[in-house]
């Protein structure tokens, strides 16, 4: 097969393919004999349809798929050769409309190109980047600490009530003619919309009596009054009085202590043994994962930082809109993200730049354990710091499972080591940001 490629200009290109008989005889023989095999016709016992009468019915349907294989193959193989850098797939042009596809002949196909635009980057010391160091604050690690706490805290009866407190007891209605009344009612309290209601219950005890109004205390909440009282929703704000509430029970959520129990269960293996080791462990924690967000900033800032330096790239806007066309079938959407594909696009070609001359491989391995870190940080979300290794490794193989899945491993193994290589190659510019202005960052 001969194939040429005609540039017309540094993004766009043509290229011309044309299949010579001896590229596709041998293969279209054969795909006939293969179809005789297969072929049942009435009249003909299987497999003894005359290869003519295959040839007369389904010979141009047959050729046009062996000539499809080898012009894809030729294609994409003198592409890979030449190091051509296409974006997106070759699109047939019109021409190919008026090839007629007969046994013996040539056949010539066109195709367009589009073409990456050829760009420098590269990132020296000269190259000063923020870096930001988020500062984990006392409060954070006392935050956190009171969370695994949580965990394993219980609820206790008490004697009196403090806030946050559940109490328990049975309601009563006052001064109507047929009053309201339910047991078993439970309250929060600390949940009313109304402080002097709040107010009512502060300090008291087992079996004391308190009137309250339910509808001044809920801002006339229909919802909160039908469950408080346990009447119809539609008749809740019939009952405006106020009520006596005789308490039965107070309950308190007692958290859990920072015991050996907690350490363990937290940083298994035994290391952490005083409350001191346990909240210098808990600060690292909190200093680990904010270093993992810290690194995903910094690149963004790189990307913006060598986008900028980089300038803007020519590309082949029209023959890259047919292609999105091509693969969303929406005019519509194409247009309207057409800006933003243009964004990505200059990014991932400088990225690719990048990663090729910071020698960034991945491997299985370091794919695996992205995986693994992957799992872990979606079942910490759930309380769930220390998963058993063999229900990880189970978790981590059903997720290299899917091909998509792998993919974005892989994307993110290549970015935190790109992230990596940078930082040694540039001018970091570091500075300490509380958490509250380091997240106000992602909202610009």
């Amino acid at each position: 097969m001969n194939i040429s490629v005609e540039n017309i200009d540094k993004v766009n290109a043509v290229i011309t393919a044309v299949v010579e008989p001896a590229d596709y005889t041998e293969k279209y023989e054969k795909a006939l004999k293969d179809a005789k095999k297969k072929m049942n016709m009435p009249g003909f016992r299987p497999g003894m349809v005359p290869v003519g009468l295959i040839k007369k019915q389904f010979g141009v349907s047959i050729l046009a798929e062996e000539v499809n294989k080898i012009l894809q193959d030729g294609l994409f193989g003198y592409i890979r050769e030449n190091k051509i850098n296409m974006l997106g797939e070759p699109l047939p042009t019109e021409e190919n409309n008026n090839v007629e596809l007969k046994e013996g002949e040539s056949f010539t196909f066109k195709f367009d190109l589009a073409i990456a635009p050829e760009f420098e980057v590269s990132l020296t010391k000269k190259d000063k980047i923020d870096y930001y160091n988020v500062d984990v604050t006392d409060q954070m690690v006392a935050n956190q600490v009171d969370m695994y706490r949580q965990r394993g805290g219980k609820y206790e009866k008490v004697d009196s009530y403090e806030d946050n407190d559940m109490i328990k007891g049975v309601i009563t209605e006052l001064d109507v003619e047929n009053p309201v009344t339910a047991e078993n009612v439970v309250m929060l309290p600390k949940y009313f919309k109304d402080d002097d209601q709040k107010k009512l219950f502060d300090g008291v005890k087992t079996n004391d009596i308190v009137t309250f109004n339910p509808s001044v205390a809920y801002n006339n909440n229909e919802a909160e009054l039908t469950s408080l009282l346990k009447v119809e929703k539609e008749d809740a704000l019939n009952h405006k009085g106020e009520f006596n509430f005789q308490i039965t029970e107070i309950t308190r959520f007692v958290p859990g202590p920072l015991d050996q129990e907690l350490f363990d269960t937290v940083f298994p293996g035994g290391e952490v043994k005083t409350e001191a080791d346990f909240r210098a462990k808990v600060k690292e924690l909190i200093a680990d994962q904010f270093k993992k967000d810290s690194d995903y900033k910094f690149l963004l800032d790189v990307r913006k930082h060598v986008t900028k330096k980089v300038g803007k790239l020519e590309f082949p806007e029209e023959k890259l809109k047919k292609i999105l066309l091509a693969n969303t079938g929406d005019q519509a959407k194409v247009d309207a993200q057409f800006e933003k594909s243009i964004e990505e696009l200059t990014w991932h070609l400088i990225k690719e730049k990048l990663v090729e001359q910071n020698e960034v491989k991945v491997d299985d391995e370091d794919v695996k354990n992205m995986a693994k870190e992957v799992t872990r940080m979606q079942f910490a979300q759930y309380g769930m710091l220390n998963i058993p290794d063999e229900y990880l490794e189970n978790s981590v193989k059903e997720m290299l499972k899917k091909r998509e899945t792998v993919d974005n491993l892989i994307d993110r193994c290549i970015e935190v080591k790109l992230g990596v290589a940078i930082k040694e190659k540039v001018t970091l510019k570091e500075s300490t940001v509380s958490a509250e202005d380091f997240n106000k960052m992602f909202e610009q």
